[in-house]
């Protein structure tokens, strides 16, 4: 969530809408800034007036005609018209102002050498801020997940050092506060920024868990669509129940829920069932009845698991035969030259899986098969070589990375950093049950097998759609009824009607809700009414593969279109359905759409605005393909919680404040981590 920049008038009392504010400070106002140019001593007519020191500490500003000193640190604005001079900026800075750097005379300053936009370079001044370094480093350790530890290392010290020497190293517990310093401001923006919203929040869970001790800790991420129409993610069911409603509750959400997302075991399910008796019913959708969401990442994580315990042989002695051919440099010099000779390309080497991952299974069956014409040839020239895959293990292995990808896909869909709104999540539910019905009917028997074990995981979660994932598919011009309409009897031939009727009978419902809201707050509803004609578009959301069920639709919607009959049409959501459905474009921009046509559906753009908010997943795409959880940083784990809190929380805000890069200087466009690093080095000796 970005935070937005409050102007703070300190110095005057009073201020009308229509109140001039100019920055007369900069090169394209040199003219205007030489009238306030000041000086304490009087000039000789005809010569140029020099400029105090003091201007290197304040912002010449024009307010209603009159002009202004701001002063840089505490953007106090005091009175500086012409020929007034300096006395009292002066006073102000050494006596008044808190935040003035310390330690330094006024005329102590640096020379540094610095380029205009023209790419011509000159000389500016620097002053030295003790503060300043201090809030940058904590800001450092806090986007980097550097330990805390890191101000007492000795070549960090030299270092810091080396480039000022006039900075005095803090200690530990000095860092820690100024990283809780900045957490605090932090929370305070965000608190406000929740405070004004208009829309309800969809809460996701993960549990991380310490590496080398039995703490566990809950993330709690809010997700919800700004005014801008942009979306911004040892255990009991007891205590993570009071943990979350506590939670909810400092930050004053508890009434604008909609929905919870959490991994898929039974002390969530307890948790969720407390917290509905915690918490006041009457304020959420439909009463609380699709308050649990369960988080389909780990449900696809599931389903492909089983999966790939049916087929295990076959990998395994796959998998060895990569081990043996990556074991040595001597070894992979010696494949590759049998590959040249059979001109099969090296683009991609083999490389191991880690097993906790299912995607880097995926990927090494896939870069195995490109070879399996090069692994006989191998075994003829190396009798050591013993675990060659037969000719079935290969048409197993190419069955499988053919089913694999659309689970591979799908994943990393629901669980991407920029995840996309929750229209997008039906589709690719739908399309899996009835890709898993196909598999049922494969005359390789192994997928037969691969396929039942999948299809009772998926069943035990999805036998029922989540009603809203239907409700959010509804809300996407492009398909509206039509998808439900399509792809129920397809995955749920006995009992299709019924389960149509219920995804329709919920949109009703939650229309009414929303009219209840409306008239009990009139002045709130024609504020979100007419955010349509204000603030930027929303990014174009990411296209999302087409498949041939789609191409169906677009069959199923012409042919359907021609039956329609006319119906009495009473509220928003009957002329809504009954409009034709949009044309099925990728790029297609869900909220812009929303976004403009508030006028003419006021009600269910609010709806639209809360629904399409929720995300099914509850970790990011990485954790999605794992099977070992989330873990807390070695350096992390001993911390107190609070501590940890603020470092979590305020990395993810101070990284929000960028627009989705770690600062404000160009060229960063990534926030690597310590964390990250390991990562990389783990890759490296997997795959060695």
């Amino acid at each position: 969530m970005e935070s937005q920049g409050v102007e703070s008038v300190q110095s005057i009392n009073h201020r009308d809408d229509n109140t001039k504010v100019e920055m007369i400070d900069g090169d394209n106002h040199e003219e205007e800034c030489a009238t306030l140019e000041t000086n304490d001593i009087p000039q000789e007519s005809g010569k140029r007036k020099q400029t105090s020191k003091m201007w290197e500490h304040f912002k010449k500003v024009k307010v209603d005609d009159m002009q202004y000193a701001e002063c840089k640190y505490c953007k106090i604005r005091l009175k500086a018209p012409p020929g007034f001079g300096t006395t009292s900026l002066f006073k102000h800075y050494q006596k008044a102002c808190k935040r003035r750097p310390r330690g330094l005379d006024i005329r102590q300053s640096l020379i540094k050498t610095s380029k205009k936009v023209s790419g011509a370079e000159e000389l500016t001044t620097h002053t030295f801020s003790q503060e300043y370094t201090r809030s940058e480093l904590a800001r450092m350790v806090i986007l980097h997940d550097y330990p805390l530890s890191i101000v007492e290392h000795v070549g960090f010290r030299r270092y810091s050092a080396s480039l000022q020497p006039s900075f005095t190293m803090i200690s530990r517990n000095t860092l820690k506060n100024d990283i809780f310093s900045i957490y605090n401001d932090e929370k305070i923006k965000f608190y406000k920024s929740l405070d004004k919203l208009k829309c309800r929040v969809a809460i996701t869970t993960d549990m991380w868990t310490a590496s080398n001790n039995k703490k566990g800790f809950m993330a709690i991420t809010a997700h919800f669509i700004d005014d801008s129409w942009r979306l911004q993610t040892p255990h009991t069911a007891d205590v993570l129940c009071d943990l979350l409603a506590d939670a909810l509750m400092d930050w004053n959400i508890d009434r604008k829920v909609s929905t919870i997302t959490v991994d898929n075991c039974t002390t969530n399910d307890t948790m969720l069932r407390r917290l509905l008796d915690r918490l006041s019913t009457k304020d959420m959708l439909l009463d609380g009845k699709v308050l649990h969401m369960r988080c389909c990442a780990h449900i696809l994580n599931l389903i492909v698991k089983d999966g790939l315990e049916t087929i295990s042989n076959t990998i395994e002695r796959i998998r060895d035969s990569v081990v043996y051919w990556t074991a040595s440099p001597a070894r992979v010099e010696r494949f590759e030259e049998v590959a040249r000779q059979l001109n099969v390309s090296c683009g991609k080497m083999l490389s191991l899986d880690c097993k906790t991952r299912w995607n880097s299974t995926y990927l090494l069956l896939e870069t195995a098969i490109a070879y399996k014409d090069v692994f006989p040839r191998a075994k003829a020239r190396d009798i050591h070589y013993r675990s060659l895959p037969i000719d079935e293990d290969w048409e197993n292995a190419v069955e499988i990375c053919s089913k694999l990808k659309l689970f591979y896909n799908v994943t990393e869909m629901f669980s991407g950093t920029l995840y996309p709104t929750s229209n997008f999540y039906f589709q690719k539910i739908c399309e899996i049950k009835v890709k898993l019905d196909e598999w049922l009917k494969s005359t390789n028997v192994m997928i037969q097998y691969m396929a039942k074990d999948m299809l009772q995981k998926y069943e035990k979660y999805w036998d029922s759609c989540h009603i809203l994932i239907g409700v959010a598919v509804v809300l996407d011009p492009r398909y509206k009824m039509k998808l439900v309409e399509f792809y129920f009897p397809l995955i749920y031939p006995e009992s299709a009607q019924s389960k149509i009727a219920e995804i329709r009978q919920s949109c009703y419902d939650l229309l009414v809700d929303y009219q209840t809201r409306v008239a009990t707050n009139l002045k709130d509803t024609s504020s979100i009414g007419g955010s349509g004609k204000s603030g930027s578009m929303s990014s174009g959301i990411a296209s999302v593969c087409e498949s041939d069920h789609l191409d169906m639709f677009d069959q199923f919607v012409a042919s359907s279109s021609s039956f329609c009959t006319k119906v009495s049409l009473t509220s928003e959501l009957d002329f809504y359905l009954e409009e034709s459905v949009l044309p099925r474009i990728s790029e297609f921009d869900v909220l812009s759409w929303w976004k403009t046509n508030g006028v003419k559906y006021p009600n269910l753009q609010m709806m639209a605005k809360d629904i399409l908010a929720i995300s099914v997943s509850t970790v990011a795409s990485e954790s999605a393909f794992s099977t070992s959880g989330r873990l807390v940083s070695p350096h992390r784990n001993r911390l107190h919680p609070s501590t940890l809190e603020a470092l979590m929380c305020a990395r993810r805000w101070l990284w929000n404040e960028g627009n989705g890069t770690c600062s404000k200087f160009s060229g960063l466009e990534a926030c690597p981590t310590m964390l990250d690093e390991e990562k990389d080095e783990e890759t490296v000796v997997e795959t060695s």
